[in-house]
């Protein structure tokens, strides 16, 4: 292409530096050739192109052959030294030079620009198609023992791979096995992971598919590529058809109105809701799809012969995660020091995204240091790195700021330590982390839990106060370094007041409920309440109650206990780390030994 583009340029670039040509009449001619002005000529049985002198310049003539013999001419062209040369004529050459290849020019330049604009009407014809990537056995090499932590799940789906692998065990029962899994769960707990393993384990086709990718703006092209996926799956089953984050098509019909309610997106699920029920089970064609938002599909999605089997894959517990780092951890060279039941233990509520990136993320810092191995302090770190973010030793506090934040953080501790459901402190830190974050308090549970008491919840919200509390007593005045603390600290009580009914004056009712049931919600009250605003109102003085009795409960905490309050922010003042063990240490030699709770 780019070949024949260049050929055409330089074929019209000679034709516009050849010399410009006269045409004379015969006559005219012959009148130069008397006159003793032509230089040279060239003829052929059609016309005659030569030179001749017009003052000090040479000018280029061409003039028609006479339809007879001029026998005098070649005598009076050699009597005036007029150089000579005959030549036949070739009409094939002057046809492909004077119209095919100005043509065929004309058209190759605009097939080229057509292609860099977009590709024009060949590519629009595309569109139609499914954008679905096929893995056969040769790609897909993932199964089973790659997945870990959600063994329901494994199970669940094993009764699918020995459909896909031995469908007469279910047929001659007269068993269906179902025509579509749906997995629901929060992000990064491994949905498409479990779905290539189930393809992996059968040894079929596996069509991978984003529900983003259907849609276009062109109406009717998420239709066609929906059929075109299906007729494509018929012709290589058995196999599986996976599409991932299903709620961008999956939506309930149910919500804003649109135009006459065809929207692309309508249309494309009323299309994938057809091709469901059109094929037959028996071909072996598996529908698996996932979402972290099941509470916004359509119902029609949702009933017997569709999706009809939901498989939940939830975070994983503590056993679950040890197994999804042992996992990881293959990949990696561990020091004899690693416990990964400790590092297990110190993520609860982590995904297996988030804990294969606490164990790339030690790799990367032993890398960096030139160790050998991955050692414990290095996932230690990685497991700050990723909850709190990088370091930034860089951004260095003035004295008078230090000293503030060090008094903050061991508020935190503090009322942590002494009251009597709070979870123990792993670390307090000073060093400046992420964009905004001047120091932190880790804790850490000491196992999974599932449910929290009123006194547990007022004990979370009285650390959260701490750091506010302590400032407020050494300093007698708060600074903006609390405004993380204070809006953790409202979205929980409201969230006790409004959801969970642990206000006396309100009741047990809720008034807001929560948008999604995987991803979590900053402010599930901004949703309409559809309560009376009286009722909104108490709600309000609860939550403030609330609040307030936390902060003054931690306030008296710190002041019985100001000199360990001083103790901790100075010793962290030092050294900008305290860990739990050197917390406690600290806290017994300032005080007299006790087991007083507040």
């Amino acid at each position: 292409m780019y070949a024949a583009v260049l050929l055409a340029i330089l074929f019209f670039f000679q034709a516009l530096t050849k010399p410009q040509t006269s045409s004379i009449p015969y006559s005219r001619f012959r009148d130069l050739v008397a006159e003793g002005r032509v230089t040279d000529v060239k003829v052929t049985t059609s016309h005659i192109d030569g030179h001749y002198k017009s003052g000090k310049n040479e000018v280029a003539f061409t003039t028609t052959q006479l339809p007879f013999p001029d026998d005098q001419l070649v005598p009076e062209l050699r009597k005036h030294h007029v150089k000579i040369v005959s030549q036949a004529d070739n009409p094939l050459g002057a046809v492909l030079f004077q119209w095919i290849l100005p043509f065929g020019a004309i058209i190759l330049i605009w097939f080229f620009l057509m292609r860099r604009m977009g590709g024009g009407a060949a590519q629009a014809l595309q569109f139609g198609r499914s954008k679905a990537r096929v893995y056969d056995r040769k790609e897909m090499r993932t199964d089973f023992s790659d997945v870990a932590g959600v063994d329901e799940a494994v199970a669940e789906l094993r009764e699918v791979v020995d459909f896909l692998s031995n469908p007469r065990k279910y047929q001659r029962l007269g068993g269906r096995i179902p025509k579509g899994v749906l997995l629901v769960g929060p992000p990064g707990t491994g949905k498409t992971l479990l779905a290539r393993a189930v393809a992996g384990e059968a040894d079929v086709p596996f069509f991978y598919m984003s529900g983003s990718e259907f849609v276009e703006m062109f109406v009717g092209v998420g239709a066609s590529r929906v059929r075109e996926l299906f007729d494509q799956a018929k012709s290589r089953a058995p196999c599986i058809i996976f599409i991932d984050e299903l709620d961008t098509i999956g939506k309930s019909r149910g919500g804003a109105v649109t135009f006459g309610g065809h929207d692309e997106r309508e249309q494309t699920l009323n299309q994938l809701l057809a091709e469901m029920d059109g094929f037959d089970p028996k071909v072996g064609v598996i529908i698996m799809a996932a979402t972290n938002r099941p509470e916004v599909l359509d119902q029609a999605l949702m009933r017997p012969g569709r999706f009809d089997r939901m498989v939940v894959v939830d975070r994983p517990d503590l056993n679950g995660r040890i197994a999804i780092l042992q996992v990881h951890a293959r990949k990696v060279k561990l020091g004899t020091d690693v416990d990964l039941r400790a590092i297990a233990a110190q993520t609860p509520g982590a995904a297996g995204a988030e804990l294969e990136n606490i164990v790339n993320e030690a790799a990367l810092l032993a890398a960096r240091r030139g160790e050998e191995s991955v050692r414990q302090q290095d996932l230690q770190e990685a497991i700050e790195r990723v909850l709190a973010g990088l370091e930034r030793r860089s951004r260095v506090l003035s004295p008078v700021e230090k000293d503030r934040v060090a008094h903050h953080e061991a508020g935190h501790a503090l009322v942590g330590v002494f009251v009597e459901h709070a979870d123990p402190v792993h670390k307090v830190s000073i060093v400046p982390r992420g964009a905004a974050a001047l120091g932190m308090t880790i804790s850490v549970p000491m196992e999974d839990r599932y449910l929290l008491t009123e006194p547990e919840l007022q004990d979370r919200l009285a650390v959260l106060c701490g750091g506010r509390a302590a400032e407020e007593i050494i300093f007698e005045s708060v600074s903006t370094g609390a405004s993380d603390d204070l809006q953790k600290v409202t979205s929980m009580a409201r969230r006790m007041v409004e959801q969970f009914g642990m206000s006396p004056k309100i009741g047990p009712i809720a008034i807001a409920q929560d948008g999604s049931q995987f991803l979590e919600q900053r402010f599930p009250w901004d949703q309409s309440r559809g309560t009376s605003e009286e009722l909104a109102r108490k709600a309000d003085e609860e939550v403030t109650r609330f609040v307030s009795e936390a902060y003054e409960r931690a306030k008296r905490i710190l002041t019985e206990h100001e000199a360990a309050l001083r103790a901790v922010a100075d010793e962290l003042k030092r050294t900008e780390v305290l860990d739990g063990a050197g917390l406690k240490a600290l806290v017994e030699r300032v005080e007299l030994p006790s087991d007083t709770r507040s």
